[in-house]
C-alpha cells in the first residue's frame, strides 16, 4: 500500500462510521474542546518554567562573574594563553595571518545581557600590535523579542596594508595538521559581518564552547603528548619482551645443537 493511500483524512475516517449518531460526534467535539483546554494549561507551565529557569540562570550567572574574573587574572600570567587555546580548537577557528595578529590578544571577556534572552557581548583585549589601533575590539548580538537577531561590533582600525579582511584565497598553514589544508576566512571577518546574526557560528562557539572552559582547549597538546608517551612506553616493553623470549628460543637451539655434538663425539 502507497503512503498516499494509507493516509485517512478526518472525514473520511467519519464517513466510514455510517453508524455514528449526533450524541457521538457531540462527544467527540467536547472531547477536541477539552483537549485544547487542556493543551492550554501545559502551554501556560511550559512558559512558566522557561521563565523560572531564565531566573535561575540569571542568579547562577551572577554567582559565576567572580570566578570568570579570578580565572582572568590567574590566564593574564600565561604568555599566549588565548591564541593557543583558539589554534587548537578541532573547528580551525584561525588563519596564519590570524594567529599571528592574536598573539597580541590578552583577555576574553563573554557578558550575558542581564536579561539573557536579549543576548550577549564578546570583548577582546589586544596589546600594542602591527595590525590595528584597537585596544578593544567588540561585537554584541541583540534579540528582539519575536528572537530575531541583530548585531553590532567594533570597527577595526587597521594600520596601512594590515587589513586581514580583505586578504582572500588559500595560503599554507605552519600547522597544517591542526588546520584544513585552505585557510578558512578571517577571523576578524566575523567583527564586520552582520549579514545573519542568526548563523553566527563563531559567537556561539566562543560563548558556548570555549569561554566555559578554555584550559581543556590550551591543554590539548600536552594531553596529546601525554598519551603518545604511554603508546611509546608499551610499544618499548613489547620490544623487550620479543627480544627476550627471541634470547630464550636461541638459547633452547644451541643446547640441543650441543646434545647432537655429544652424541657424535661418542
Amino acid at each position: 500500500m502507497s503512503a498516499s493511500a494509507a493516509k485517512v483524512t478526518k472525514k473520511e475516517l467519519n464517513s466510514n462510521h455510517d453508524g455514528a449518531d449526533e450524541t457521538s460526534e457531540k462527544e467527540q467535539q467536547e472531547a477536541i474542546e477539552h483537549i485544547d483546554e487542556v493543551q492550554n494549561e501545559i502551554d501556560r507551565l511550559n512558559e512558566q518554567a522557561s521563565e523560572e529557569i531564565l531566573k535561575v540562570e540569571q542568579k547562577y550567572n551572577k554567582l559565576r562573574q567572580p570566578f570568570f574574573q579570578k580565572r582572568s587574572e590567574l590566564i593574564a600570567k600565561i604568555p599566549n594563553f588565548w591564541v593557543t587555546t583558539f589554534v587548537n580548537h578541532p573547528q580551525a577557528l584561525l588563519g596564519e595571518e590570524d594567529e599571528e595578529a592574536l598573539h597580541y590578544l590578552t583577555r576574553v571577556e563573554v557578558t550575558e545581557f542581564e536579561d539573557i534572552k536579549s543576548g550577549y557581548r564578546i570583548d577582546f583585549y589586544f596589546d600594542e600590535n602591527m595590525y590595528f589601533e584597537n585596544k578593544v575590539l567588540s561585537k554584541e548580538i541583540h534579540l528582539n523579542e519575536s528572537g530575531d537577531p541583530t548585531s553590532k561590533s567594533t570597527e577595526i582600525k587597521w594600520k596601512p596594508g594590515k587589513d586581514l579582511t580583505s586578504r582572500s584565497g588559500p595560503t599554507p598553514s605552519k600547522a597544517g595538521k591542526k588546520r584544513q589544508h585552505e585557510e578558512p576566512e578571517s577571523f576578524f571577518t566575523w567583527f564586520t559581518d552582520h549579514a545573519d546574526s542568526g548563523a553566527d557560528e563563531l559567537g556561539e562557539v566562543i560563548k558556548d564552547d570555549i569561554w566555559p572552559n578554555p584550559l581543556q582547549y590550551y591543554l590539548v597538546p600536552d594531553m596529546e603528548d601525554e598519551e603518545g608517551e604511554g603508546e611509546d612506553e608499551e610499544d618499548d616493553e613489547e620490544g623487550l619482551d620479543d627480544i627476550d623470549e627471541e634470547g630464550e628460543d636461541d638459547g633452547e637451539e644451541d643446547d640441543d645443537d650441543g646434545e647432537d655434538d655429544e652424541g657424535e663425539d661418542d
